[in-house]
């Protein structure tokens, strides 16, 4: 079976107007059977009291003086009122058969001898059997000796009584179907009634669920209604349940908002002090290598070092200035971009920095331009190209290209290093975050590259993913017009 077609993927309103349907048939079922067996029991016990009636009727219309032929022609037991369409009558003496007949219409007609056979193995125990008669089907047959040692075999035919239980079963049949179809219509209207809170329920969740909790502030007003909330009933108490888990959720909400604004204020605040006292010692630095006077070898390369993590930490100091400025929401510059030019630039720059590369670039043959702030997408291309050129060995191909798409563009960074680990891929663009695992380094890096990417892309409405294997890494932009 299908696994849409199991039962338990039936929508509840479904499931319950099935069941109560498949309940009330099995009821009805047996009722009917029930029904039916009563009542061939009862036309039975009528039809054995008609029976024995008719019995004590050929009984007394025929008497037997001697176990000897009678003169002239028999009295025929059938002759009279009070007997039945289908009645048979078997008389015998001994071996011999005196009379056989069988009452249709107003005349009788002789009872065939393979019937005779069949009456005479009755047992004589004045109690109704039920045998059948070949063709002429089913009776119910008394049989039964008399004091002068005659036997009279008595049958009356079960057809009327079939018949009688085919047509109830038929009305009920009828009946029974067309109250179905009565309460699937009526259970169905009930059931829907019924569930509407419950889909209300389910439609305040599935709007909670659209709303972007994962980012910003969210304002989590959604809440179930009051008449769907009320202790008192099953659904009410879901809903009267949902309504205070939203409420921890936003107060929970309400708090990481604040934390991360904190955070967020406190390195921008930190970032921007920062970069004063580094300039100074990046001048005092460049001072010192500059002065005429003689500077010892060590105290020279000591100030060389000063002056490198200077420049480093000055770089990452304005990085993290950079994402504590997107994530506030700072307005970008809105102009058109020719992102064909900015794609030239960059990788011309990318090869001078890292010449141990193959660097290839792939454009359309018309300018891409898409509206954004042309410094900020430059140092996406350029932090992509750098991603690309610190973790991947020397000889590695890196490939940019560029398309134009109906809605905005396309941009493609791909390389044939060594790949990202599937584990590691969701987590790229996270903050501090790197794939030194498998990607080889041939430089430090910040963690912060592709953190600003994505922050971005994202301030530009647009989107950045990543897919890797061994043998190729390719990250893909798509910008809007």
């Amino acid at each position: 079976m299908s696994s849409s077609l199991h039962p338990r993927r039936w929508p509840l309103r479904t499931r319950l107007i099935v069941e109560q349907v498949v309940l009330i048939a099995i009821v009805c079922a047996g009722i009917g059977l029930v029904t039916g067996f009563a009542l061939r029991d009862f036309l039975i016990g009528k039809l054995d009291d008609d029976l024995r009636d008719a019995a004590g009727r050929v009984e007394r219309v025929h008497a037997f003086p001697v176990p000897a032929p009678l003169p002239g022609p028999p009295k025929n037991p059938l002759e009279g009122p009070g007997f039945s369409q289908g009645t048979v009558v078997l008389i015998t003496y001994g071996d011999m058969v005196q009379d056989a007949d069988r009452l249709q219409g107003r005349e009788t007609s002789a009872v065939p001898t393979d019937e005779q056979a069949t009456l005479l193995n009755v047992p004589a125990d004045a109690q109704p059997h039920t045998t059948t008669l070949g063709e002429s089907g089913d009776y119910r047959v008394l049989s039964f000796r008399t004091r002068d040692g005659a036997r009279i075999v008595t049958a009356l035919p079960m057809a009327q009584v079939d018949d009688i239980v085919f047509r109830m079963a038929l009305i009920l049949g009828g009946v029974a179907l067309a109250g179905l179809v009565a309460v699937s219509i009526a259970g169905a209207l009930i059931i829907r009634k019924t569930l509407r809170p419950l889909e209300r329920v389910a439609a305040t969740a599935s709007r909670v669920a659209e709303l972007p909790l994962h980012e910003g502030k969210v304002a989590l007003a959604e809440r179930v209604p009051a008449e769907d909330a009320n202790p008192d009933t099953e659904v009410g108490q879901v809903g009267l349940a949902l309504n205070k888990m939203l409420g921890h959720v936003g107060n929970a909400l309400e708090a990481r908002h604040e934390s991360e604004t904190r955070v967020r204020q406190f390195v921008a605040d930190a970032s921007h002090e920062l970069r004063t006292p580094l300039a100074a010692i990046r001048g005092y630095a460049e001072l010192t290598r500059r002065t005429r006077d003689e500077v010892p070898d060590q105290i020279a390369h000591a100030m060389r070092r000063v002056e490198s993590e200077a420049v480093r930490m000055t770089s990452l100091v304005e990085d993290l200035l950079l994402l504590a400025r997107l994530d506030a929401g700072r307005p970008l510059a809105r102009e058109q971009v020719d992102l064909s030019r900015l794609v030239v630039d960059a990788v011309s720059d990318a090869r001078i920095a890292g010449p141990d590369h193959d660097w290839r670039l792939t454009l359309p043959a018309s300018p891409v331009v898409v509206t954004g702030d042309p410094h900020k997408l430059q140092q996406v291309l350029v932090n992509l190209l750098s991603n690309a050129r610190t973790h991947t060995p020397p000889g590695t191909t890196v490939t940019t290209a560029l398309a134009a798409t109906k809605t905005g563009a396309t941009l493609t960074v791909t390389d044939d290093g060594p790949g990202i680990p599937r584990e590691l891929q969701p987590e790229v663009f996270e903050r501090f975050s790197r794939g030194d695992t498998s990607r080889s380094r041939a430089a430090g890096s910040t963690g912060l590259g592709l953190s600003i990417v994505a922050a971005v892309v994202a301030a530009h409405s647009g989107s950045v993913t990543v897919n890797s294997r061994p043998g190729q890494t390719r990250f893909t932009v798509t910008l809007p017009d």
